[in-house]
């Protein structure tokens, strides 16, 4: 195997003098970083100097669970798995509550390492502020486990509890890390590819409301004037077939590009659920675009990532499944058209495409709706990066703007027709409203100084 990055040398070394006093030792680092190989080096180096027994993982997904039995069966060079004589095994969150009492007697007749893949899933420093992972690992592992090794690319829970086996600062509250490992130190070292965040948006938008025998009709110049002063929801625009189409084109052309210079560059597509991943694949297959579609209703979808993993498919289309952990080095690309707006997911679905394919490969490209609360976390990013991989990069649009409307106006059907991806009306149909647009805007964060403020004076 390859050698160890600096940070997983620093990081393990840390961990080794920290294990001589304390079993608990807590790592973030910034997804798409290589936590995982750390975790497999640090279990090597107890079995090596015979200070444990076992290692047991556990982790969100089956999917970063194969993951990980791949790279500790590598590094270990020995059986991890569910197979007889091996030195470990990984789990899913989901299947501690299944475990049978007998599962949990490693923890106390052995000398046991347990790693927790993405712990900012486990809440829990006592029972009654527990969720059900943190309660198992209060009663099982807490106080039975030789040592623990706590692993998070985003540390933090949406709805605020503790994590579980983590330390907090007193009167603060903040989370203490024994090491940490950020997206700006990521960038500066090469570990990470440069996110290049677009915010699609779009400056006249026109809502048409039919009332019994009255139509109204409203403009607006961007998506959160639109989300903010009328009944439309932002859900409502992820489904709009217009909007998919401009997304998917800009993301299409992105990959294209890349794919120029790296055949095997991929893109992601994050959905909202099942009906939505069909709804894109359709779009995609419209386009002559190669694709699969990854649900929770997908059979073997295991099989299935792990055959895009390696082959040249352009698009994975994907409800939840692609998330946090997955490692599939040549995504490059991503379209967020999922309903989920919290920080952690914004964050965990992009260090999907922050993993590198080698020292030349030094840009991901992500895609997202313009909508307020994914500004706000696109900016958040922007705090997170150095200020030498910054630049401002912004389409201009007004000309072709102007000239639209003047065409419009003229009655010029023949370019209308040759621009109908960008020529659209809003309207309200049987409560449903069907919402069109005149032209999208591209605003590519790559997050200098200047865009900060830009940025801010757009929320």
């Amino acid at each position: 195997m390859i050698g160890l990055r600096k940070w997983q040398a620093d990081c393990l070394e840390h961990a080794k003098s920290h294990y001589l006093l304390h079993r608990d030792f807590f790592a973030q680092a910034t997804p798409g970083s290589g936590k995982t190989r750390l975790a497999a080096e640090l279990a090597k180096w107890l079995l090596e100097e015979q200070l444990i027994d076992f290692v047991i993982c556990f982790a969100p997904t089956r999917e970063v669970v194969a993951g990980m039995q791949r790279t500790f069966s590598a590094v270990l060079q020995q059986r991890f798995g569910n197979v007889i004589a091996s030195v470990g095994a990984a789990y899913t969150y989901q299947a501690m509550e299944y475990q049978p009492e007998e599962f949990w007697d490693i923890f106390k007749n052995f000398r046991t390492l347990a790693i927790f893949d993405e712990i900012h899933h486990c809440a829990g420093h006592d029972p009654l502020l527990s969720n059900t992972w943190g309660q198992q690992i209060i009663r099982h592992i807490q106080d039975q486990a030789t040592y623990t090794l706590g692993l998070s690319g985003t540390p933090w829970r949406s709805d605020d509890l503790p994590i579980a086996l983590a330390r907090y600062s007193d009167p603060e509250g903040r989370l203490i890390c024994d090491y940490r490992y950020d997206l700006q130190s990521a960038v500066s070292d090469g570990v990470c590819r440069t996110p290049r965040i677009t915010l699609i948006d779009n400056p006249l938008i026109r809502l048409v409301e039919e009332k019994e025998n009255t139509e109204s009709v409203r403009g607006f110049s961007c998506f959160t004037q639109l989300l903010s002063e009328s009944p439309v929801s932002y859900e409502d625009l992820l489904r709009h077939d217009d909007i998919l189409n401009a997304v998917l084109d800009i993301g299409i052309q992105q990959l294209n590009a890349v794919r120029i210079t790296a055949p095997q560059a991929g893109g992601l597509v994050v959905t909202t659920d099942i009906e939505h991943a069909h709804q894109v694949a359709e779009i995609l297959h419209a386009k002559h675009q190669s694709y699969v579609v990854v649900t929770s209703k997908t059979p073997k979808a295991q099989q299935v990532i792990d055959r895009f993993r390696h082959d040249n498919t352009c698009w994975i289309v994907a409800v939840s499944m692609i998330s946090e952990g997955t490692d599939i080095q040549r995504l490059c690309v991503c379209c967020y058209l999922s309903r989920i707006r919290t920080e952690l997911h914004y964050r965990q679905v992009l260090g999907r495409i922050l993993r590198k394919l080698g020292t030349e490969d030094r840009e991901a490209w992500l895609y997202v709706i313009a909508e307020p609360t994914l500004r706000k976390y696109s900016q958040r990013i922007a705090n997170d990066l150095p200020e030498d991989q910054s630049t401002l990069q912004a389409t201009k649009i007004n000309d072709r703007l102007n000239k639209s409307k003047a065409e419009q106006s003229n009655g010029n059907t023949e370019v209308a027709k040759e621009n109908k991806d960008h020529i659209f009306v809003a309207v309200e149909e049987n409560g449903k409203s069907e919402l069109q647009f005149s032209e999208h805007s591209l605003l590519k964060l790559s997050f200098s100084q200047y865009y900060r403020q830009y940025l801010l004076s757009l929320i």
